[in-house]
């Protein structure tokens, strides 16, 4: 049977759903919120931010990450800023200005009352970051600087030079640890989930496995909060950290949790472009970069000539000639697509040809190279070692390359999927950013979803669902975990039995080639049957000739990987076949069947103004589609144009 899909947005105007629907919610009052227990999964800005504003509140949180210290989630490797509608430059900017930017960059595939909300607790995330001490980068006044990101004609980006992310996640887990030393958070380091447990239809816990020792551990709690990112490593090659995976959202998945729009998966423009095929990670360059470098190819098809060597007048600046209201700064979609196009005509650069070149000179020459190295310096330095060139003298190679995905597990308003009390957080949720997502608003929606709505609406589910003398509650001797575990076990116990002679990695390499191939950022009907038919074959290979050395109940590596690379390989049928089942182009989905004469995407809005959600109905069996349809109340609905 499909989902009923209910996504519990509230009655009235936009402005005041969210308002309105905090004061309808019930409450669990201070006393009884330590009779229960919250479980977190993961530790970035969502994770971080979730368990610290619970366990402020009175709940018992237990927190877990992979990684040997939350500070390594990969929410530090965000470079470019955060969004807010403080309107510091008075430039015109608001709430309803952010709102419609992000409603429109998504290319109208975002559910209106999760985008308002987001806008509207902007201001909330910068004033709890700068409390915390966040240093963001200030103006000669003292006021909090803002910079310019691609789909925006105003300035509300607020930074740390290249290092917003990490100086985010730094005030996170301060508040973070705050609580762990007061006993209110109990963290699992080195913990990876690897399942959920249900019981009468509801969430109840986790069972992890310690990274250390091998050893299984059963985890039982009143609600459990899933805030483990994306799934870009589908692709292999990514901006993704190597750890990043899709493992925890599929696990939910296949435990009954829709999963949304998971072809929607953005590909970032300013990418150092790959350079060898033993390559196994992309380098981010940050999108703030387009604030002041210029984006060109040469006119010459082929051109060989040092960047340096070629005239102006023979430089085709080409976002600034196709779109010459928003430049340099169009979304991240158009500008990639917009790059791929010079590219495949033959205008690229480099020893592969598949680059372009983003040229710093001009704005030396008008601020200096001492204004660029103060807002770009740490930036222009990884640059720098990675590939030996200097980007103060001769102009950055870039390429677009995955980076974050938008689709993710259904939730309604409240971040509920469609498990009662499995919650998902930040880029684990289809999230608020539609088809494509803006610069500088991951962080937004992470901290927004910890700080500001979960708080909200888990205690909501709690006081409403989970009886306070405790009947509610599942210990972790319960058949329901027994047989989880079993099923968990039996996963390892199978990968580790294979015995083939090729290597995790060289199936994951071969996976991406065929996503990014097929279903990277050109996509085809033909190409996306290709893959259909190719991943059940690879994944057939995978386990009859997969190798994964040592055993289950040690320190091993290649187990994690080897369980995280056959997620992989289901979940990229699945993402394929959602890029089938929608036939148009939206945001960073683009079907080469459907497109303007200019190349640029073509929705259609009669037949696919819905989230696609899709239900795992067996190993082996197609999954099931429900649609939850997206009304367009306050932004109408237009072809979208930056030119």
């Amino acid at each position: 049977m499909a989902f009923q899909l209910d996504s519990k947005v509230p009655e009235g105007p936009l402005k005041e759903k969210w308002t309105n629907h905090r004061f309808n919610m019930k409450l669990v009052n201070p006393a009884n919120k330590r009779k229960f227990k919250v479980l977190v999964v993961g530790s970035g800005l969502a994770g971080a931010s979730a368990a610290a504003s619970l366990a402020e509140l009175g709940y018992h949180v237990e927190c877990f990450c992979f990684q040997d210290s939350p500070r390594r989630a990969h929410s530090i490797a965000a470079q470019g800023g955060i969004n807010a509608a403080k309107n510091y430059p008075n430039d015109g900017d608001s709430v309803w200005r952010l709102f419609y930017d992000t409603v429109k960059g998504g290319d109208y595939r975002a559910r209106e009352a999760n985008v308002y909300r987001l806008a509207e607790v902007a201001n909330n995330i910068i004033d709890q970051c700068v409390a915390q001490g966040v240093p963001f980068a200030r103006e000669y006044g003292g006021m909090l600087d803002n910079r310019s990101f691609g789909g925006a004609q105003v300035s509300r980006t607020f930074y740390a030079r290249g290092q917003t992310g990490q100086q985010l996640l730094l005030g996170a887990y301060q508040a973070l640890e705050r609580q762990i030393g007061k006993g209110t958070v109990r963290m699992h380091v080195r913990s990876e989930m690897l399942d959920v447990v249900k019981k009468d239809g509801r969430a109840v816990g986790i069972i992890s496995r310690d990274l250390v020792t091998g050893e299984m551990k059963r985890f039982s709690g009143d609600a459990v909060l899933l805030c483990t990112g994306g799934y870009g490593n589908v692709f292999y090659l990514s901006t993704n950290a190597m750890g990043s995976n899709v493992t925890a959202a599929y696990r939910a998945y296949k435990r009954g949790a829709g999963f949304a729009n998971p072809c929607y998966t953005q590909i970032h423009p300013t990418c150092i472009p790959v350079s060898s095929e033993h390559q196994s990670k992309l380098t981010l360059m940050s999108e703030s970069l387009r604030n002041d470098g210029r984006v060109w190819v040469p006119k010459q098809k082929d051109d060989q000539r040092a960047p340096n060597d070629i005239p102006e007048d023979e430089r085709d600046y080409y976002l600034e000639r196709r779109y010459p209201s928003f430049g340099n700064l169009v979304p991240r979609d158009v500008a990639s697509r917009a790059a791929k196009e010079r590219c495949d005509a033959g205008y690229g650069v480099g020893a592969t040809g598949y680059a372009v070149f983003l040229d710093f000179a001009a704005a030396i020459e008008r601020v200096g190279e001492d204004v660029i190295r103060a807002r770009y310096g740490n930036l222009f330095q990884m640059y720098e070692k990675i590939t030996g060139e200097n980007p103060y003298k001769v102009p950055m190679r870039i390429y677009p390359a995955s980076h974050y995905t938008m689709g993710g597990l259904w939730v309604d308003y409240n971040l509920m999927t469609t498990v009662p009390g499995l919650f998902a957080l930040g880029e684990a949720n289809f999230s608020d950013h539609g088809a494509n997502r803006l610069g500088a608003s991951a962080l937004m929606q992470g901290l927004s979803d910890g700080y500001f709505v979960a708080p909200y609406t888990v205690g909501s589910y709690l006081a409403e669902e989970v009886p306070l003398d405790g009947s509610g509650a599942v210990a972790t001797d319960d058949p329901a975990f027994d047989q989880v575990e079993q099923e968990v076990q039996g996963r390892i116990d199978r990968l580790l039995s294979v015995g083939g002679k090729k290597s995790v990695e060289s199936f994951h390499k071969r996976l991406g080639q065929i996503v990014w191939d097929q279903c990277g950022m050109g996509r085809s009907r033909e190409g996306l049957e290709q893959a259909l038919r190719d991943i059940p074959k690879l994944r057939e290979e995978f386990w009859k000739e997969v190798f994964v050395p040592g055993s289950a109940g040690e320190f091993n590596p290649e187990v994690e990987k080897a369980g995280r690379v056959a997620d992989f390989l289901e979940f990229a049928e699945v993402l394929c076949e959602d890029a089938l089942a929608r036939e148009e182009s939206c945001g960073g989905h683009f079907r080469e069947e459907h497109q303007t004469p200019e190349g640029e995407a073509l929705r259609d809005d009669e037949h696919f103004a819905h989230a696609a959600v899709w239900e795992y109905k067996g190993d082996d069996v197609r999954p099931e589609l429900s649609k939850e349809q997206l009304t367009f109340e306050n932004v109408k609905l237009t072809t979208r144009s930056y030119k």
